[in-house]
């Protein structure tokens, strides 16, 4: 019998949660807009915590200036999209929310805004912008991007042009005791990024990955990929192996002066900075196929609720518009989130010479994408890395490591 009371009781104590969650949902959305439909609330739920204090404050000043609140929601862990599809599936979902790629976008397609309209989105740097089916759906917080970071005492861009003087320059410097060429033992810095080259260079790398997917095609038939593996054979023949290498460590040993280039993005400016530099560095394009474009992406782009009431939708784009516009929020966009501005309007102000070459390639246009985004989820970490290392650990040939990057890409799927 107590079993019995217990039950019934917490079946009404869940049927009051939900009514309440009900009526409280009703009363947030009641609350947001005015009469004549102007919102006076907007909430915002993005994943890079790092920025979430700066944005807050950015929101708070946005209030000051125009009355309409601004929310600032925190994530409770690592699962930022599964919170967001959660938040959306219960009509609880914010006014704007953050995306990493096309495929976040196509899976959320019903949530997501037509941008394509705000002026601002013709200053976007090109190919930077987050489109689906040919609309704007996203703005870019930041460029990002990554190649060979080189010590110019050492290194000059003709030494490393394409296979043939990539592979000399490595043999010479091994000759003098200098690692000429280091990846990382961590999943990414090992395979991920480097790994993006042969997509890149397809002619239609979403299509090539989807024939891939398909089996249409194979790795092993496709010159990119074979000069690629062709590359990764002359870093294993000619320098030390990359699994024992943390990315401190590497980062250090260039620092040092110990390794003559590393396989790393902008954001390594950071932790070089902790080092004594004696010498200067650059970037430069890895030279797959004599590629000469630095690999350059975004890594998370703001998207406007389209499920909203019409007014709570014009605020967020107004919000956006004024992040993105004036003076306030550009100087935020730069000076307290750090970011390389996606946005060619906006002065970067003094940038590392890492983020430096990642603006001026991104608001030329030379650059190549961020082909890795399109990758089946999570294959980096569960597929390429295990194969990656048995080639580092191994007697195999670039050949086979190409042979080996099908059966890992398959396995995935």
């Amino acid at each position: 019998m107590k079993v019995q009371k217990k039950s019934l009781f917490s079946l009404v104590m869940v049927l009051v949660l939900l009514l309440l969650a009900a009526c409280g949902g009703q009363e947030e959305q009641s609350s947001s807009t005015e009469e004549g439909g102007a919102a006076k609330k907007i909430t915002i739920f993005q994943s890079k915590v790092e920025i979430s204090d700066q944005l807050t404050a950015l929101a708070k000043e946005y209030t000051e200036e125009t009355g309409v609140e601004v929310e600032v929601l925190g994530t409770t862990g690592d699962d930022y999209f599964q919170q967001l599809q959660i938040r959306l599936n219960s009509n609880q979902g914010p006014s704007i929310f953050s995306l990493q790629h096309a495929l976040e976008a196509e899976k959320l397609k019903s949530y997501v805004a037509d941008l394509s309209a705000e002026e601002y989105v013709k200053d976007i740097a090109p190919n930077m912008e987050l489109k689906l089916e040919d609309k704007v759906v996203g703005i870019p917080y930041g460029v990002e991007g990554f190649g060979i970071i080189y010590n110019k005492n050492l290194v000059k861009p003709e030494d490393v042009k394409d296979l043939a003087s990539f592979t000399s320059t490595l043999e010479k410097f091994k000759g003098e005791g200098i690692n000429g060429f280091s990846l990382a033992q961590d999943a990414y810095f090992l395979i991920g990024h480097i790994s993006n080259y042969p997509f890149s260079l397809q002619p239609d790398p979403l299509d090539f990955i989807n024939k891939l997917n398909a089996g249409e095609v194979t790795m092993a038939q496709t010159p990119e990929f074979q000069e690629f593996g062709q590359f990764m054979e002359a870093i294993k023949t000619n320098t030390p192996t990359p699994l024992s290498v943390t990315y401190d460590q590497q980062i250090g040993d260039f620092a040092s002066g110990k390794t003559a280039m590393i396989h790393q993005g902008n954001w390594a400016s950071g932790m070089l900075k902790e080092f004594d530099v004696d010498f200067e560095y650059g970037m430069l394009p890895f030279p797959l196929m004599g590629n000469d474009k630095l690999a350059v992406g975004t890594g998370n782009n703001w998207a406007v609720n389209s499920q909203k009431e019409e007014g709570e939708i014009q605020a967020a784009k107004d919000f956006l518009n004024w992040m993105n516009t004036s003076e306030t929020g550009k100087r935020y966009i730069v000076e307290e989130f750090g970011f390389v501005p996606a946005l060619t309007t906006i002065e970067p102000g003094e940038l590392d010479p890492l983020s430096q070459a990642v603006s001026e390639a991104s608001n030329s246009g030379e650059t190549i994408p961020w082909a890795q985004n399109a990758f089946p989820a999570n294959i980096v970490p569960n597929d390429l890395t295990p194969f990656a290392q048995k080639f580092f650990s191994e007697d195999m040939t670039g050949e086979q490591f190409v042979e080996e990057f099908d059966k890992a890409w398959q396995n995935a799927q």
